[in-house]
Order: C-alpha cells, then structure tokens, then sequence
C-alpha cells in the first residue's frame, strides 16, 4: 500500500527523483547535493524511506517510480478531502471559494469538467 504523506524535505526529493527518471542513485546523490546540499548517506536514508512507502524502487541503482507524481498529488487529494470534509467535493469547494474567489476562466474549467463527467 502507498504511504501518501511526504514531509516538505521528503517532497523535494521527489521532486528531484520525478524529474529526472529513470535516473541512477550515483546521479540522484549529486543532484541532491546540488539542490539540497545532501551527503550521501542522507540521500540513501530519505530514498530508502520514499521506497519503504511505495512510491520509488531503486532496482540496481536505477530508481523510478512506482506512482506517477500527478496520480500521488490526486491521492493527497483525495485523502485530505475524505479526512477534512468527509469526503464531500462540494463542501471543500465551498470552503476553498469562502476566502478565494475563482476567476471565469477557472469556473468555465470547472463547468467543463462536471459536463465532461455527466457525458461519462
């Protein structure tokens, strides 16, 4: 099963990972030093921890991912809904619309999207 909190650090990392794949772990462990100003050893713990939750493989030091970054970014999503307002798409919107205004261009998309749903 998929682990699908990631930590501000452990999110950056992927970053890095889903942006280079399929990518060695010697050029991951230069990459986070460039960006990260990681050492080796904590590239190999947090890359470790990242497999641990399903989301990478390292299979003889290619690393690549299990999940694409836009399906676990759709799974956050859908967990902080279910958790924060009972699973209900309307009431988050309700909520996120209170303090942020959408502009047409963002109604019109989402118009499209219902209709394009209803169509299914």
């Amino acid at each position: 099963m998929i682990e699908s909190g990631l930590g501000v650090v452990e999110g950056r990392f992927a970053e890095i990972i889903w942006s280079n794949e399929p990518v060695s772990s010697a050029e991951i462990v230069k990459l986070a030093e460039k960006e990260l100003g990681w050492k080796k050893s904590t590239t190999f713990t947090v890359l470790r921890r990242l497999c641990e939750k399903g989301i990478f493989i390292n299979n003889k030091g290619t690393v690549t991912s299990l999940i694409s970054k836009q399906d676990f970014f759709s799974m956050q999503s859908e967990k902080f809904v279910d958790e924060t307002f009972g699973g209900s798409l309307p009431a988050f919107v309700a909520a996120f619309t209170k303090r942020k205004k959408l502009s047409k261009e963002e109604i019109e998309a989402l118009k499209k999207m219902v209709s394009d749903f209803e169509e299914e």
